[in-house]
Formats: C-alpha cells, structure tokens, sequence
C-alpha cells in the first residue's frame, strides 16, 4: 500500500509500505477514507519528536471502513464505517478506568503516527478496536467527521473543559488555528459573556469572527493587544486564557491578560521552556492546567454533532486526494499564505469492494 511515511528530521515520503495485518485479537483493520494533517505531524517531520522512529507512517485522525477484526472485537464488523479517534484506549488499566485514555498503558494513548503507524495511508491497523473505533451517525459529513478525531475534543477537553468555561464568563483563546477555532466552537456550549480571540493573522482573525467569537484582537504589537484585552473586561483581565498555540510568546501572553482566580488552560503543544512569573501571580489565586486529549468526550460531541449544536466542517479550507499527500503537506505547512485551517486527504488509491 501506499503511505505518507517519517524518513528523517526535515524528511518524509510517500512510499509503497507493507499493508497491515491484526497482530491481537482485540486489534482491527480499517480502509482508510479521509484523513488530514495535524501541526504534531509537522513537528515530527522537523525532528521535535524523537521517539517517532524512521519509517513510521504519520498521521493520527481520519475516518474509514472496517475490512478485518481480530477475533476479540465486538462492537464492529467488516463493511462498518467508523470514527478513528487519535487516542487508543484498551479500557481495562489504571488510567483508562479514571479516563484518561491519553496515558493507556495497554498499547494505547496517543500512539497513532508516532508510537505505531498512522492514518496518512490505504490501510490502518487499529489496537483495541472496541475502544477506540466509533460508529459513524449517517446525518455526520465526513468532514465533520475527521475534525471529530482529534482537534474537536482537544479543544473541549483541554481548552474548554480544564479551562472551567461557564455561563457569562470572558474568554481569551490565543491562536486561531485549528486547536482555537475547535476551542472557540466548543467554548459556545456554555453561553460565555465575551470569546476575545488573539492571533497575528487577520484572516484568521476575520474566520473566528464568522465562527462566533464576539472580538478579534490582532497582537502584531503585544502591549496595545493586552490593553485592548483590560479594556473589554473592565481592567480585570479574563476569567479563562487558552492557550493554543504552544510558544512561549503566547503562553507569556496568557499569564499577561488573566484575571484573579482565573485560569489558563494550556492546550498547545511547547517545544521549548516558558517563563512563569510566579511572583507576579502566585497571590492572584490562578489556576494553570495542561493536557494531552484523551477523547472521553468523542460521545458527547457526537451527539452535540448530530443535534447540529455545531458545525466542525467549516473548519476544513482545502481538499485532497491521498496521491496528492505531498502537496496537501506543502500547503499545510505554509498556511498563512494559503489561507489554510483543516485539510481532508481522500483515499483515491484503494479500489472500493
């Protein structure tokens, strides 16, 4: 088959690999229909993951159809189209019975184009199938879908859910790229007062706008972005900062603009140490949370999805084909310039049974 495959820092390849096979019984074989791109894959391919081995085939959400279970699975079947979510979950050990699926110690957690091979291929093997596979509603687009993966509950859980998002509050989220965006969505189910979005793209800022948020501050000059934060909540700062982003300017950012008792919920991801002013703020009674997603809200959101409470496909600017993976990757990785939020890869390769 063929896959989108790690080579080396700075390399990766779409290549001809062997198909996979069930290796357990509670294991399953999907035929891979869309997928997309994550900014994880893209600091792999630079080298900011080390334990991401060469030859791994990248790629961590996408949606497909069950072609072989291991003799263990019972929820799915050959022909049954499903939901992969980032995170494999065996649902027996320590971490998965406090859900928090993200730190399995089964073969599990985020492991998908990064421990094991990805989706950015023809084929996926999926571990714990019963547990990490969802049925698919028929009323869900595939787009919606595929956001459902990962960004959707990412935002939720580690953004929206840590970050204590209720009922009349004002909200900061810094960066409008997929993970704030999934964050801004998300954030409306509890009715907050303000959603001020932070980003330096104005286009991006315009898309937030569109999506619900109720102000837009472009932070090309830092100082003038944190005065106009004070100003729209009566110089106290917000009650929740998401952090989205996953630089230390943008986590600075947040500690800058938070309010007494408030919290910042940390959901980019950082390659580099921050600077916690801790004598500044350690007297202003906040909270600071972090996380890696564990999707123990993919079935909630499902159902927010099909009662059409939001609307994740307009996240999705650009479409593919899975022969085309390579340029899909040359404008992701350039998404400024091309207006860029979510792409959808489309399996074109395997002929359909």
């Amino acid at each position: 088959m063929k896959a989108y495959t790690y080579v080396k820092p700075g390399e990766a390849k779409f290549v001809e690999k062997d198909k996979p096979v069930i290796l357990k019984p509670t294991d399953a074989i999907v035929r891979m229909v869309k997928t997309t791109i994550c900014g994880t894959d893209l600091h792999i391919i630079k080298g900011d993951v080390p334990a991401v081995k060469s030859g791994t085939i990248l790629g961590h959400e996408g949606i497909g159809v069950v072609e072989e279970v291991g003799e263990a699975v019972t929820n799915f079947k050959k022909g049954d189209k499903v939901l992969i979510s980032c995170v494999c979950s065996c649902s027996k050990c320590y971490y998965c019975k406090k859900g928090i699926y993200a730190h399995c110690e089964d073969e599990g957690g985020w492991i998908f184009g990064h421990l094991i091979d990805g989706t950015q291929a023809e084929f996926l093997r999926v571990p714990h199938a019963d547990a990490t596979l969802y049925h698919t509603p028929e009323e869900l687009s595939d787009e919606a879908l595929v956001m459902l993966s990962d960004i959707l509950p990412t935002g939720y859980e580690i953004g929206v859910l840590k970050g204590k998002v209720t009922p009349g509050c004002t909200v900061a989220i810094v960066g409008s790229g997929p993970v704030g965006l999934a964050s801004l969505l998300t954030a409306q189910f509890f009715s907050p007062a303000k959603i001020i979005m932070i980003d330096l793209d104005d286009n991006r800022l315009e898309r937030a706008l569109s999506f619900g948020a109720t102000h837009a501050i472009n932070s090309s000059n830092v100082d003038e972005a944190i005065q106009k934060v004070f100003e729209l909540t009566d110089n106290r700062g917000v009650d929740v900062a998401i952090e989205a982003v996953g630089i230390p300017a943008t986590f600075d950012f947040c500690q800058k603009v938070i309010a007494i008792d408030g919290t910042i919920a940390n959901a980019g991801v950082h390659g580099k140490p921050v600077l916690f002013d801790i004598e500044r703020l350690w007297i202003h009674n906040i909270n600071i949370t972090t996380g890696l997603v564990s999707t123990n809200t993919t079935p909630q959101l499902l159902q927010a999805l099909a009662a059409n409470k939001i609307q994740p496909e307009k996240l999705v600017t650009h479409y593919f084909k899975l022969s085309e993976i390579e340029e899909a990757y040359e404008i992701f990785g350039k998404a400024s310039e091309h207006n860029a939020i979510k792409v959808i890869i489309e399996n074109d390769i395997t002929p359909v049974e």
